[in-house]
């Protein structure tokens, strides 16, 4: 008798049920999946990623999308760590796939870690969690104790500048001027006055609409590269800031990435891209903590915390500190003869 397999592919049934523990991080949520969710096999993270986004979206849509989720829902998915230290390794999933890094997850990821016994605080207060993302290994530290109790911050993969000032034709604005960072996934990065925006005052929609033209048209006329892998080459979103520089007060920006998708926070990743392409410049000087603010008025810390190199490219690691806060906890399931039970999308 020959044995019997279970198919590659699977979509939910009455028989689903996926635990969730949800946090937000500077307003930005994280859905944090406990139970349920089938298991993603893979030797490497980037195939565990693959096998997700080619065999298993269906459960991604469930969780994200409506009814049980909304636009700019985004997740974790806790997967099988591949790297030798690693504590635990992760997939995010947001509205259109699979992310490489995501920052604000991160920060939530290392209280999570804690809360639940899964790292515990040395004698000076501090628990370290090894991260895996699909990027590589992010070095999480959460202070347990004292005044500064809830604060978490993250050691960043190797980030870097990859072009300065280089000139896109975006549809409907003309030729603009932009940099292109990666801090765990690529950005496209530039004032919103390029637009005629204002990132603390003009509408989100207007914001969004500039943002996702820059996003298509870089995404048609650069080739990106990376030196580990080529699934980590391709622009995630666009970030529009106000030009400023957090040295004297924060700067402010906001992050459209994936499908339109609106980060609450200043997006950690970003963060760490920002501060790549200051240090580039030459505008930020080593260990000195700039802020950065988002949308809804919540602030990111960050600062240069090494140099190295990648590949080529003269990189940089950050180190990007937030507070994370629980939102509640749920049991999805699905009704057999539910017609939207897959979920949807409305904006």
């Amino acid at each position: 008798m020959s044995a019997v397999t279970e198919p590659l592919s699977r979509k939910p049934s009455s028989d689903t049920r996926i635990d969730t523990i949800d946090m937000h991080t500077g307003g930005e949520p994280v859905r944090i999946v406990t139970a349920g969710y089938p298991a993603i096999p893979g030797a490497t993270i980037l195939e565990k990623r693959r096998f997700a986004r080619d065999h298993l979206d269906a459960f991604r849509r469930l969780i994200m999308f409506e009814p049980r989720g909304h636009y700019d829902m985004y997740g974790v998915l806790q997967v099988e760590p591949d790297l030798p230290g690693a504590d635990m390794a992760v997939l995010f999933i947001h509205n259109e796939g699979y992310s490489t890094m995501c920052g604000h997850a991160t920060i939530a990821l290392g209280r999570y870690a804690l809360d639940q016994g899964l790292i515990k605080a040395g004698a000076d207060g501090i628990a370290t969690l090894k991260l895996q993302c699909p990027c590589g290994l992010v070095e999480v530290n959460v202070t347990a104790t004292g005044p500064e109790k809830g604060r978490v911050s993250f050691v960043s993969v190797p980030a870097f500048a990859f072009a300065l000032d280089v000139t896109v034709d975006v549809p409907g604005k003309g030729k603009v001027k932009l940099d292109i960072g990666y801090g765990g996934a690529y950005y496209a990065f530039l004032p919103a006055g390029t637009f005629g925006l204002d990132v603390r005052r003009s509408l989100t929609a207007e914001l969004v609409a500039a943002a996702s033209a820059v996003t298509k048209a870089v995404q048609a006329q650069i080739q990106l590269h990376h030196p580990d892998d080529p699934d980590l080459a391709f622009l995630y979103g666009t970030i529009l800031t106000d030009g400023g520089d957090g040295a004297t007060k924060p700067t402010a920006n906001i992050c459209v990435f994936a499908a339109d998708e609106v980060d609450r926070s200043p997006t950690g990743s970003g963060v760490t891209a920002r501060l790549a392409l200051m240090a580039a410049r030459r505008e930020v000087a080593d260990d000195e903590w700039r802020q950065f603010e988002s949308v809804t008025g919540s602030i990111f810390q960050g600062r240069v915390a090494a140099h190295q190199k990648a590949g080529t490219f003269d990189a940089i690691r950050a180190e990007v500190a937030g507070r994370a806060y629980y939102t509640g906890s749920a049991s999805f399931t699905v009704e057999a003869d539910d017609p939207l039970a897959g979920g949807f999308l409305l904006r």
